[in-house]
């Protein structure tokens, strides 16, 4: 059966002798919702790019899976206990690490800063060794063991690979009491000197430096303790060793993917998203009133057209839809347009770099992200809110 509110509305759209100023508003609020809609995806793909940079840099600076204790700071490992671990075929290696915030100094630089201990296994399998834009990723020099810095933490305190000069790491003794007549006293020492620099990208760069674990465990007066135990798996097995891991382990343990070690992170990349997501709605529902003025307009306009047809018999229920599908023309053309425009347009960036970053960034071009559920995502609250705006005057036929 012919949809007759359909073809109704198809004609008030682009039927020649129906040009006039309520076709250039309908126009008009159609390249509005094309302009909005293009915006939501470029805006959004550039956010993915961003957050693909971090997520990267973060897979950098932190192990696939982490072990921590369910309470307290630091344990024993249990080689009956972690050896399963081990023996899983996906896990790759198992290391040990401490970390502490600690106190540091050299040359009348002071900062505060997280010390993290690692042993041999991590030395070679860790990603961040490639990130070292100074010096080298090693930890002897000479008779001192060696410390590799981050960047902005080196920066801050002055410290670089050519000096001879130790940086201090000072931390209140575990086993002694604090004296109140000189606290210096109960402060535990070691010296390390600078070997590297690294440069991630990410927040660590600021306040980590990295030692072995002997000098750790010097420094925190432990013997065989860890904080955790880092694992490297096989490319994509991490959610499943995690969920063996933690069964095996049972509630004395946290096994941590690198989602939960940043859990902070991840959620606030989100929380963004989501905002930016509904401001630019809003900017669309905005734009859309143009629609909601050119419908409105029309309805006035074609008056004797509606009364001929309640003279034909036409139902207003029918008389209602030629105007709601002229409103949805509108609104799914403009979406249309605008799906196509972002899309070529973030394809374009992704492909060629048009657009440059400005100042000394880790690219060079905008990145970008295209992703099939951002694009449903835009069309269905572009839908809904073209819906609306035409559903609003056609109820008032």
């Amino acid at each position: 059966m012919t949809n007759v509110p359909l073809r109704f509305a198809l004609r008030y759209l682009f039927a020649r002798k129906s040009y006039n100023v309520i076709n250039w508003i309908s126009g008009i609020g159609a390249l509005g919702m094309a302009v909005g809609t293009a915006a939501l995806v470029i805006i959004l793909s550039v956010f993915n790019g961003f957050n693909k940079i971090v997520s990267e840099s973060l897979d950098q600076t932190s192990a696939d899976i982490v072990i921590v204790p369910a309470g307290g700071k630091v344990f024993t490992p249990d080689s009956t206990l972690f050896a399963p671990v081990l023996a899983n075929p996906d896990v790759i290696t198992l290391s040990s690490a401490i970390q502490e915030q600690v106190f540091i100094a050299l040359e009348g630089q002071q900062s505060l800063a997280r010390v993290k201990g690692i042993d041999e296994v991590e030395q070679e399998e860790w990603n961040l060794k490639d990130k070292v834009v100074s010096g080298s990723w090693s930890f002897r020099k000479g008779s001192y063991p060696g410390a590799v810095i981050g960047a902005g933490l080196a920066h801050s305190i002055g410290a670089n690979p050519r000096f001879l000069t130790p940086v201090e790491i000072f931390y209140p003794s575990r086993k002694e009491a604090v004296s109140m007549a000189n606290p210096a006293a109960s402060l535990r020492k070691v010296k390390v000197l600078c070997t590297g620099v690294f440069s991630s990208g990410s927040e660590i760069d600021a306040n980590t430096l990295i030692v072995p674990i002997g000098t750790m465990r010097e420094l925190l007066e432990y013997e065989t303790e860890v904080s955790s135990l880092e694992i490297w798996t096989s490319p994509g097995k991490a959610e499943t060793v995690v969920k063996a891991v933690q069964q095996q382990l049972g509630d004395g343990f946290r096994v941590l993917d690198r989602f939960h070690q940043n859990e902070s992170v991840f959620k606030m990349m989100s929380y963004e998203k989501l905002a930016i997501y509904l401001i630019l709605i809003f900017v669309v529902i905005i734009i859309a009133f143009n629609i909601y003025s050119s419908l409105k307009m029309l309805v006035i306009e074609k008056q004797e057209d509606t009364g001929t047809l309640r003279a034909l018999g036409a139902p207003e229920e029918m008389l209602r839809k030629i105007f709601l599908n002229e409103g949805l023309l509108v609104s799914f053309l403009g979406m249309l347009a605008g799906l196509v425009i972002g899309i070529v347009l973030v394809m374009v960036q992704a492909r060629f770099g048009i657009v440059p970053m400005p100042g000394n960034f880790l690219v060079e071009s905008y990145p970008v992200v295209l992703k099939f559920t951002d694009v449903l995502l835009i069309a269905g609250g572009v839908a809904v809110v073209g819906y609306l705006i035409a559903l609003i005057p056609s109820r008032k036929i």
